[in-house]
């Protein structure tokens, strides 16, 4: 009977809590008197809301635990519990609002209170002082968002949540401003608000006059959020075996060739379905939704010219800046000059200013604006005063700026640049051997004679662009390689037919039959009978494969076969370059946007400093005392032996022992005994 008595249902609410949602109905009674008690104590509460509650506290955990048993009673309840939360959220003890806020958050999960107007209020919230109550709203808010639209786009709660968090970026609070902005990145992130709306909100964060919230706004359009690189979505996780597991699988058994050949051929399947598998991720498709993207690289180059950030800051500004000029092909004349006072080798983050200066230029911007910048590249760096790995950046920047605007060099500067092809540094001379070949497909008239290498097909149909001239084709260019195949095939199996019926016949005695077939000479018949053929000929068949049948991927592989073909073939009427070229299946296509890579590319590893070297063989030593023996006394404070100590002693004190005069007398037999003696014994102390 003692136990029974511990049984106090109207004060222990677990338990009450427990049975209630078990059965409601049976349980209506004591539920009421929870609840008006819960009244009477918000009425003592709202006279001293800054005083701690814990009696409030549990009874509104409990009400939110079981509102879904009594919808009638606690249909109120909801909006209460956030009007008080609004009135009093700044005064109010950490506990007991952290509690209300999980009181609101179990009741959302329990679809009985509105979305839009609990997330406005946690919204409110995030200007309070407290980290951990700021960390569990962003972490509902994002949940909660992305649990609204995971079966379908609601754009009435999303376009009112987008209002909201507008005037939210524009708060005074500089705490609930990053929040909102960091929520909306999130989002965005998780291709929930991936839309133009979202980012055209982010752009205004770019002019805040709160660094970090500049910094937040910068970092999402560069994608240089860390957490974005090493977050992995439980959604997109690949299922099936891993390479590990096909290792596994293939090294268990006997070692044959046979197996390793599985082996080969099972990885290659592996990648091809990983390829499959893999979504197409556009990293920077938010400045591609940038309405005008103009008026927003000319505030962002206005706010830039007068700001006093700190320089990584400033950095960030001219690299979206660059990525902004580079992908829309704006016009912004006037930052080329303010990035050309800091093209200098001593200047701090040297190659990430060159990046910008490369990624901003494109085949719209007139010449004489980029000429300066190259100017100033090549008096800066490219000279025999600066060392290699300056004059190797130096190169590798002119070439990316000549790249993206060829005409923006002069022959005289081109040709003086090709000379280093013969520098004594690795670097440099790769670097202007790969300026040399830029220019022999771009316009080799540019350079030297002797510079320009063996006329190809490809060199000699190039043709220089003037500034703005486009070229625009009403066919594919190399399509007429298709209908000279198909003629090809056709006078195969007219001429062939009886052939291969003899064939089959023969096949009957049991004699092998050698069918030569070839890709590379299909290919290279082709190449000759198109490379025969007048230019004229070859324009009206490509027009007219091109407006006559569909195309499809095993065509355009053909197409693009010959297509790099003609850069190795040599011209009509010159010799053979090259019998036998391997051509990769992918293109070398220079991207949207550049890399340091593209900058800082050195051919040689650079030799290291004195540190380095020292630092590199001090790491080599950390395990050695792993591998040498260990000589351990069973007690560590005892003397050592006396053959421990003959060693150290001093060689006065030992000429006149018997060893060491007689050690001088002895014979060659015995030095050798004593050699193979002491061999033996080391031997056996290394085993």
């Amino acid at each position: 009977m003692s136990g029974r008595h511990n049984n106090k249902l109207p004060n222990n609410l677990p338990q009450l809590q427990n049975l209630i949602k078990r059965d409601p109905q049976s349980y209506v009674d004591e539920f009421l008197q929870q609840y008006r008690h819960y009244q009477s104590n918000v009425q003592i509460f709202k006279l001293q809301p800054d005083k701690p509650n814990k009696e409030l506290a549990d009874l509104v955990m409990f009400l939110a635990q079981v509102s879904h048993c009594y919808l009638q009673h606690l249909s109120n309840f909801p909006q209460e519990l956030s009007e008080l939360l609004m009135s009093h959220h700044t005064v109010l003890e950490h506990d007991l609002r952290m509690t209300f806020c999980k009181s609101l958050i179990l009741l959302r999960n329990k679809d009985l209170i509105d979305p839009a107007g609990l997330l406005e209020l946690f919204f409110e919230l995030l200007r309070c002082h407290d980290k951990l109550l700021r960390k569990t709203l962003y972490t509902h808010i994002v949940a909660d968002i992305k649990n609204i639209n995971a079966k379908h786009k609601n754009n009435k709660v999303n376009t009112t949540l987008q209002n909201f968090m507008y005037t939210m970026l524009r708060d005074s609070n500089p705490i609930a401003a990053k929040i909102s902005l960091d929520v909306m990145g999130e989002l965005y992130k998780r291709n929930i608000w991936n839309d133009a709306k979202t980012v055209n909100v982010i752009t205004t964060a770019c002019f805040s006059k709160v660094t970090k919230i500049v910094v937040a706004g910068l970092k999402f359009f560069l994608g240089k959020d860390e957490d974005e690189k090493n977050e992995s979505d439980s959604d997109s996780e690949a299922k099936g075996p891993s390479v590990r597991d096909l290792k596994v699988r293939y090294s268990t058994g006997k070692k044959t060739s046979k197996n390793k050949k599985k082996m080969e051929k099972a990885m290659k399947v592996l990648k091809k379905h990983k390829k499959k598998r893999k979504v197409e991720v556009f990293n920077f498709s938010a400045i591609h939704l940038i309405h005008d993207p103009q008026d927003f690289s000319e505030k962002l180059l206005k706010q830039l010219e007068d700001s006093k950030e700190r320089f990584e800051v400033k950095i960030m500004m001219m690299e979206l800046i660059s990525r902004l000029v580079g992908i829309h092909e704006l016009f912004l004349f006037n930052y080329y000059p303010f990035i050309q006072r800091f093209i200098q080798p001593h200047q701090r983050e040297v190659t990430k200013i060159l990046l910008c200066a490369a990624q901003a230029s494109h085949q719209l911007v007139p010449p004489e604006v980029i000429e300066p910048v190259i100017m100033t590249i090549a008096n800066n760096f490219v000279t025999d005063r600066n060392s290699g790995e300056v004059m190797t950046v130096g190169i590798n920047a002119i070439k990316e700026l000549t790249a993206r605007c060829p005409l923006a060099i002069t022959e005289d500067l081109l040709q003086d640049l090709a000379q280093y092809k013969l520098h004594k540094d690795k670097n440099v001379m790769m670097s202007a051997r790969g300026l040399i070949q830029l220019f022999r497909s771009l316009n080799p008239q540019m350079l030297h004679k002797r510079d320009r290498g063996r006329p190809t097909e490809a060199s000699a149909e190039a043709k220089i662009k003037d500034y703005g001239e486009l070229e625009a084709k009403d066919y594919i260019p190399g399509a007429e390689v298709l209908e000279v195949e198909e003629e090809k095939k056709d006078g195969e199996e007219d001429g062939d037919g009886w052939e291969s019926a003899s064939i089959s016949d023969d096949d009957e005695d049991g004699e092998w039959v050698d069918v030569h077939h070839s890709s590379d000479e299909d290919t290279k018949e082709v190449a000759e009978k198109l490379q025969s053929m007048p230019v004229e000929e070859r324009k009206a068949k490509a027009a007219a494969v091109s407006g006559s049948r569909l195309l499809t991927q095993d065509d355009f592989k053909k197409i693009r076969l010959v297509q790099l073909a003609k850069e190795v073939n040599a011209a009509p009427g010159k010799g053979q370059k090259r019998k036998n070229v391997d051509i990769d299946d992918e293109d070398d296509n220079r991207g949207e946007l550049l890399t340091l890579r593209n900058i800082e590319k050195l051919h040689k590893k650079p030799k290291a400093d004195k540190e380095t070297r020292l630092a590199t063989a001090m790491a080599g030593r950390t395990d050695r005392k792993d591998f040498v023996k260990k000589h351990t006394k069973l007690n560590p404070h005892a003397s050592t032996s006396n053959r421990e100590k003959r060693k150290t002693k001093n060689f006065m004190m030992m000429r006149h022992s018997q060893n060491v005069r007689t050690k001088g007398k002895r014979s060659f037999r015995e030095k050798q005994l004593a050699l193979r003696d002491a061999l033996l014994k080391r031997k056996k102390q290394y085993k």
